[in-house]
């Protein structure tokens, strides 16, 4: 009776966040669920679901603890030492202005991040960088470009000296580099993805799904990239059978959509699979 009672809350909270928590890992939703009702002294789902439906201060901790906002500038900097020293200037070669996109953005430190990359091997030349993630209030946050010491700690004393003005508290992103990016309210697992990006960059995101949802995710990704783009993942969540997603694995992290494409039966059943979520 008890998991019942969860399944139709968790069923009724997806419809009221917008955020379909079947395609999350079972093991790990179901511990962060459960531990707001303890710490929130719930005692039954209804309950629960009425908190939700009533508290508004709940319902931001309720989406705060699903999506999980962390991030900083140039993280894991080995990472975009190859994304600068090699990745880049590939593509460089073949396209400007260049088209990226940040899925699962945060707070924006790593749109940016690219941005100020791309303004010191370019210059002033425009570029087109998406930031997208399922919480408008940390795009928000994102868009103020107001980072506190701890998430700017990997930016090099040269770039933070340049690019950002510290007020004994705070590092405020110059407007010359946050004009770069654009931020866009996104939903993975059942809105429409833009095309004809050069890089997709999705790092510490998938790793919270099922397999289910994470394959439909990677088989839209080439869907959106040119042909011979890029995708760089999160160290923890390697393609492991990069070919069955059409990709081809370069330096690690990294991997170039192959001509030959996605597995055309999973394909299409995930991007259906999605579909159907999205009317739910």
């Amino acid at each position: 009776m008890e998991q019942l009672e969860f399944a139709e809350f968790k069923q009724k909270a997806s419809h009221l966040v917008g955020i379909d928590l079947d395609s999350y890992k079972s093991q790990q939703m179901d511990r962060r669920l459960h531990s707001l009702m303890s710490l929130w002294e719930v005692t039954s789902y209804e309950e629960y679901y009425r908190v939700l439906l009533t508290n508004p201060v709940r319902l931001k901790e309720f989406i705060d603890r699903l999506t999980i906002n962390v991030s900083e500038f140039f993280r894991n900097s080995d990472r975009f030492d190859a994304l600068g020293d090699t990745i880049i200037p590939e593509l460089l070669t073949k396209d400007a202005p260049l088209r990226i996109w940040s899925a699962g953005c945060s707070n924006g430190a790593e749109p940016y991040s690219v941005a100020i990359m791309l303004r010191e091997m370019t210059g002033t030349r425009p570029h087109y960088i998406l930031g997208t993630d399922i919480d408008a209030r940390i795009l928000h946050k994102a868009a103020a470009a107001v980072f506190p010491p701890n998430e700017v700690r990997s930016v090099k004393p040269a770039l933070l000296e340049k690019y950002f003005a510290f007020d004994g508290k705070t590092y405020a992103l110059s407007r010359e580099v946050t004009a770069d990016v654009h931020f866009k309210e996104h939903n993975l697992l059942k809105d429409d993805y833009e095309k004809n990006f050069d890089l997709i960059i999705c790092r510490n995101v998938v790793i919270y799904f099922t397999e289910q949802a994470k394959n439909a995710i990677y088989n839209r990704f080439w869907d959106s990239l040119k042909p011979n783009g890029y995708l760089f993942v999160g160290g923890t969540e390697p393609l492991l059978n990069s070919r069955k997603f059409g990709f081809d694995t370069t330096i690690t992290g990294f991997y170039r959509k192959g001509e030959k494409g996605p597995e055309i039966d999973s394909y299409w059943q995930q991007i259906e699979l999605l579909s159907n979520r999205g009317r739910k």
